[in-house]
């Protein structure tokens, strides 16, 4: 009797967990409104004010009340946001790595990280790899997201790796989007190109609502990227404006013309 009473006390134990993992309540517990990777870059054309401003931006975006009564505003009222750094075909790095965002204590937490971390540059852009490496960064979520976001930041057009058509069509085909901020702070100079947001319009953007926000000026710097967050976050559907332009018809940028520069600056 007693061995027949601990096989039935087991078994509704077994049952009980069972219930507690494949419950609509638990479920709920580990899905998201949004995963956002921070797609940062770091190539040597960035100066350190611009290094300085981006990671404030970031920063700023994620202490400002807007962001978190828009995180509050959503279904679930909770985001996942990482932060990483890009420069070169191989050169990725996680800053901050996967976290759940759902109050002001972790924002202001997750805002401080990005703060602190030491600036650094590296060689090349590669634009393609920084797609590729989000993307899989989303293979390493814990939590079920309803959207799925790559935030990329740049300041010049691929100039390694393989092309960034390719890199955005295989990410847009999982059902990622992929949203711009392209920098256009200083003169165009060797490696760089004048109609850098045309360039990300039609070769690096993409998927359903995408958009960019292209940086003309130092002081506009900060905002536009608080403006992008706000944005991805609650989810909005950005005005047309001279800041903020969604993907759309031509004129089409050469989307090759990153490895052209790169080509020829060697030959020659």
């Amino acid at each position: 009797m007693v061995r027949s009473g601990c096989m039935r006390l087991a078994a509704g134990l077994v049952l009980a967990l069972t219930f507690l993992v494949v419950s609509p309540r638990a479920k709920a517990q580990t899905e998201v409104d949004l995963a956002l990777v921070l797609a940062v870059d770091i190539s040597f054309s960035m100066d350190t004010e611009e290094q300085a401003l981006q990671r404030e931006g970031f920063a700023q975006a994620f202490r400002s009340p807007l962001v978190h009564e828009a995180i509050r505003g959503g279904l679930l009222g909770r985001i996942a946001v990482t932060y990483m750094e890009w420069a070169g075909s191989a050169d990725q790095k996680v800053i901050v790595p996967w976290t759940v965002l759902d109050n002001s204590e972790s924002l202001m937490a997750f805002a401080d990280r990005i703060a602190s971390t030491p600036l650094r540059r590296a060689q090349r852009t590669s634009i393609s790899s920084a797609i590729d490496f989000a993307t899989r960064l989303f293979d390493e979520l814990d939590v079920s997201p309803t959207r799925r976001v790559i935030d990329v930041s740049g300041d010049g057009p691929n100039n390694q790796g393989r092309t960034v058509e390719q890199a955005r069509n295989d990410t847009l085909a999982k059902g990622i989007v992929i949203n711009g901020l392209p920098i256009m702070l200083h003169k165009p100079g060797y490696l760089d190109i004048p109609d850098l947001d045309i360039y990300y319009r039609d070769c690096v953007i993409g998927g359903q609502g995408a958009f960019m926000v292209p940086v003309r000026e130092r002081d506009q710097f900060v905002n536009a990227i608080k403006t992008k967050i706000l944005l991805e976050v609650a989810n909005l559907t950005p005005r047309q404006d001279f800041r903020i332009e969604r993907i759309q018809a031509p004129p089409r940028a050469n989307c090759l013309t990153g490895e052209m520069q790169w080509r020829d600056r060697w030959n020659n």
